[in-house]
């Protein structure tokens, strides 16, 4: 009995993960995170802002861990949001910070979970497929937080799999989505003039070459110590 009880314990974290995910879709707090919301809501928001220097940035990064944790369909609105109130730079690091850290907590949940146990079923497969990808995790990681490939919880899930180390993680993670979030929070600080004109923002330009080829580029470059390494090897 003692010895089920810690095995039973591990799934907690993603448990507790799960009953918030469910809590904000049964509650319908998740409409919120839209940029109608913030349009209907952008006085009281900045009012807020304005009274409370200290508890409104403690209180987006919060929102934005929540967001991030419980893989919610509102981060770019979340990043827009953080733009809008507190403008490009604090915004976009207000935003790199909650998302890092929603990310950590469902890699740490996932990881104590579900990590040894799918390691014990798929047996030598996974072994041989986890070795290649902590050789070369930063590159992989930093490749797929720079270009947005894959949806963002699934890297979260997959890294914890696939054996990534915490520091790892938190690093790639931290570096790897800095330019796409400024993007969005740069787009988000200009939603005053949008909001008065009575349109809705432009975010085609976040998804156009000009910003996306420089995301590619630099994705490629992250893997070069992997092309290096498998060039090196067959040489």
């Amino acid at each position: 009995m003692t010895e089920a009880r810690p095995g039973k314990l591990r799934f907690l974290p993603l448990a507790l993960i799960a009953a918030g995910m469910a809590a904000v879709f049964l509650s319908g707090l998740h409409r919120h995170l839209s940029w109608e919301a913030l349009r209907d809501g952008r006085f009281a928001l900045l009012d807020f802002v304005a009274a409370n220097p200290v508890a409104a940035p403690a209180a987006y990064v919060l929102a934005y861990v929540c967001v991030t944790a419980f893989s919610l369909p509102g981060a770019a609105a979340m990043t827009l949001a953080g733009g809008f109130l507190f403008g490009t730079l604090a915004g976009g690091a207000l935003a790199v910070v909650g998302a890092t850290i929603g990310a950590t907590t469902v890699f740490a949940a996932a990881r104590t979970a579900l990590g040894d146990r799918l390691r014990l079923r798929a047996g030598g497969m996974l072994a041989r497929i986890e070795e290649g990808f902590r050789r070369d995790a930063a590159s992989y990681l930093l490749f797929l937080r720079l270009v947005p490939a894959f949806p963002f919880f699934v890297v979260n899930i997959a890294a914890a799999l696939l054996g990534a180390r915490p520091g790892v993680f938190v690093a790639t993670t931290l570096v790897g989505i800095v330019p796409g979030t400024f993007v969005f929070a740069s787009i988000g600080a200009g939603l005053g003039s949008v909001f008065d004109a009575g349109a809705r923002p432009d975010l085609s330009v976040a998804l156009s070459w000009p910003v996306l080829g420089p995301l590619l580029g630099l994705g490629l470059l992250a893997l070069l110590p992997v092309a290096w390494r498998r060039i090196a090897g067959r040489a």
